[in-house]
C-alpha cells in the first residue's frame, strides 16, 4: 500500500498455507477495510495514483476481477475530503485468486492485494514462480532448512526471510529476474554497469 502500490517492489501477492488461510485473510481484510485514500494534507493511508490513466488502469483490473467472480474480501475507501478531480483508488483485497488471473499475472501498480492458498512447499514455490516477473519475495517460516531451501528456489532478485523489504542497504544488490529486468543496482555488481571491459587476445604462434 506504500505509495498506493506504485513502487516496483510493492508486495502484490500473498501465498498463505491452507491451515492458516482463513485467519490471515480475515486479519488482512480488517486492515484493508480501514484504509483510506485521500489528500496528503489529511495524513491518510495513501494518496492518489500518478495520473488519470493509471487510476483508470487500476480500476480496470479491479472491475475485471469482480466480473470474473474473484472474491472481494475487503475494500478501503476514498476520503470524502478528496477532490473529485483527484486520481484516487480505493484499496482492494481479493481472496482465492486464480493464479492465471490478470491481477495475479500482471503488474497492477496500485493498491490491490491478491491472496492465494497453497498446500505444501512444492505448490508454494510453483505459485511464487508462476509469473513473468521476479523482483522481490518474502518467506515466512520458522524452519531454518526450509528458509534456505525455498529462498534458493524462488526466482526473485531479492528474497527476504521472515520479513519484507525493498532494496535494503547500498551493499545489497537490487534487480530482478525474468521481466523484472537485467543487471543490478547497488553492491559490487552495480560497478559492472560503470565499467568498460576490454578483451585482448595474443597469438604467439
Amino acid at each position: 500500500i506504500q505509495n498506493g502500490g506504485q513502487t516496483c517492489s510493492a508486495g502484490s501477492r500473498i501465498l498463505i498455507e491452507t491451515p492458516v488461510y482463513e485467519r490471515i485473510a480475515s486479519a488482512l481484510a480488517e486492515r484493508f477495510s480501514a484504509l483510506v485514500a485521500g489528500p496528503h494534507q489529511a495524513d491518510l493511508d495513501l494518496g492518489p495514483m500518478i495520473n488519470e490513466k493509471q487510476r483508470d488502469r487500476v480500476a480496470g483490473f479491479i472491475a475485471a476481477a469482480e466480473e470474473a467472480g474473484v472474491p472481494v474480501l475487503a475494500r478501503g475507501r476514498i476520503s470524502p475530503e478528496a477532490p473529485d478531480s483527484g486520481y484516487y483508488a480505493a484499496p482492494a483485497l481479493f481472496g482465492s485468486v486464480d493464479p492465471q488471473a490478470a491481477i495475479a499475472q500482471e503488474e497492477v501498480f496500485g493498491p490491490v492485494l491478491s491472496l492465494f492458498a497453497f498446500d505444501g512447499e512444492q505448490e508454494a514455490v510453483r505459485l511464487a514462480n508462476s509469473t513473468e516477473f521476479g523482483l522481490v519475495a518474502g518467506i515466512w517460516t520458522a524452519d531454518g532448512a526450509r528458509q534456505h531451501r525455498v529462498a534458493k528456489r524462488v526466482r526473485a532478485g531479492q528474497v527476504f526471510v521472515n520479513g519484507y523489504g525493498a532494496g535494503g542497504g547500498i551493499e545489497l544488490p537490487f534487480g530482478g529476474f525474468k521481466k523484472s529486468g537485467h543487471g543490478r543496482e547497488k553492491g559490487f555488481e552495480a560497478l559492472y554497469d560503470m565499467s568498460a571491459t576490454k578483451t585482448v587476445v595474443f597469438n604467439h604462434g
